[in-house]
Parts: C-alpha cells; sequence; structure tokens
C-alpha cells in the first residue's frame, strides 16, 4: 500500500485526513485540532479542503440548495 502524505510537516496522509473526516472533522481547521495538519507551513490546507469534498460538513447542504445555511437554526429559535 502506498502511503500519499498531505502534510509533510507532521508526515499525516490522505488516510488519516480521510479517517478523521469520516469521524466528523469536516474543515480544515477540525482536521488540524485532529491531527496538526496545516498548522505549520499551510501548504496542505488546499489538499485538505479537496479531501473533505464539498459534501463533508452536513451544515453546507441549506446553502447548496441556496437557502441560508442557518435557516435550520432559526426555525429552531422561533419554536424556543
Amino acid at each position: 500500500m502506498t502511503r500519499v502524505y498531505v502534510c509533510n510537516c507532521f508526515g499525516v496522509t490522505e488516510a488519516q485526513v480521510k479517517k478523521h473526516a469520516e469521524g466528523g472533522a469536516c474543515s480544515p481547521r477540525q482536521i488540524a485540532s485532529a491531527c496538526k495538519a496545516g498548522t505549520d507551513c499551510g501548504s496542505c490546507v488546499r489538499r485538505i479542503q479537496a479531501l473533505l469534498g464539498r459534501d463533508a460538513c452536513p451544515r453546507r447542504e441549506p446553502a447548496d440548495r441556496g437557502q441560508p445555511a442557518l435557516a435550520e437554526l432559526e426555525g429552531l429559535e422561533e419554536a424556543a
């Protein structure tokens, strides 16, 4: 198996980033919190964004449909 490194500074592989994404990390900042990738030189942040893709974060779904990203929260506030 070939290891493809995403972050050379901390030796983080593509497989590790995907594992953290499956565990719930949906932004480069959350990946950084999990494994430090992207916190040194920053050259890997765009690659991390590409690995996460557009479907990584469930909160993006309303925005992709042209609705405000926090629209579901506004409904919850009115119900409270």
